[in-house]
């Protein structure tokens, strides 16, 4: 069963196009690995009520960190709208602890995310935690989104590449270099067969990449997802 907190929004603020982040409190104690996730309530002040009041989000910060961080594209929906009408400084409810997209403990083995869009915030937090803990994961980070003011974290995801020798960022940009495919990750992974494969975004992106992945000689019990619905 999740634990209920309830933490203070310290910060609301775009980080990309369409794209909000919101700052919390960490309560005292709270635990969790990089890559899990929680359910943000918003407070009855909003309108809202049991049935539309509550969202899941990865962190995106990572457990090292002091702050809770989520992040969220900014659909016209009833919970995205409240969402940015909640003013900083309000209590809002924390419902955690969820998920089990981490990555893995074995530092010989390889780590591959591709990730699209939004997909990101857990991958920031594993990548911030594994950079932080000087940990001997060979990380590649395959990041599409369409075009870079779509982009949230490159300035945090090349300055993670800059410090840890084992991490290589690859942003691709879709409008300009195309989508992600077998050519470009071969280029980026010698031994398609080897590593562990960690696959966030919107769920007909992972898909497609799981299938092309297979495809190419990935090993399909080597893959873990996390798919981001739209809402």
């Amino acid at each position: 069963m999740p634990t209920s907190y309830d933490v203070r929004l310290l910060q609301k603020k775009e980080i990309a196009e369409g794209t909000m982040e919101f700052t919390l409190e960490k309560p005292k104690g709270f635990e969790y690995r990089a890559g899990q996730y929680g359910d943000l309530v918003l407070p009855p002040s909003t309108g809202l009520d049991d049935s539309n009041n509550k969202h899941g989000f990865s962190f995106v910060s990572a457990p090292f960190e002091d702050t809770l961080r989520m992040a969220t594209r900014m659909r016209d929906s009833l919970y995205k709208r409240a969402a940015a009408k909640v003013p900083e400084g309000a209590m809002v409810q924390l419902l955690a602890l969820w998920g089990d997209f981490t990555l893995q403990k074995n530092e010989a083995v390889s780590a591959v995310f591709i990730t699209g869009g939004i997909g990101i915030t857990p991958v920031r937090s594993i990548i911030a935690q594994a950079t932080h803990d000087k940990t001997n994961h060979k990380i590649t980070l395959i990041y599409a989104n369409r075009t870079p003011a779509l982009a949230a974290y490159t300035d945090e995801l090349e300055r993670f590449a800059a410090e840890n020798k084992n991490f290589t960022f690859v942003p691709v940009y879709t409008s300009t270099q195309g989508h992600v495919n077998t050519d470009l990750i071969k280029r980026h992974v010698p031994d398609v067969a080897a590593p562990r494969y960690y696959l966030s975004g919107p769920e007909g992106m992972v898909k497609a990449m799981r299938s092309l992945l297979i495809e190419i000689g990935a090993d399909e019990d080597n893959i873990k997802t996390e798919e981001f619905e739209g809402y």
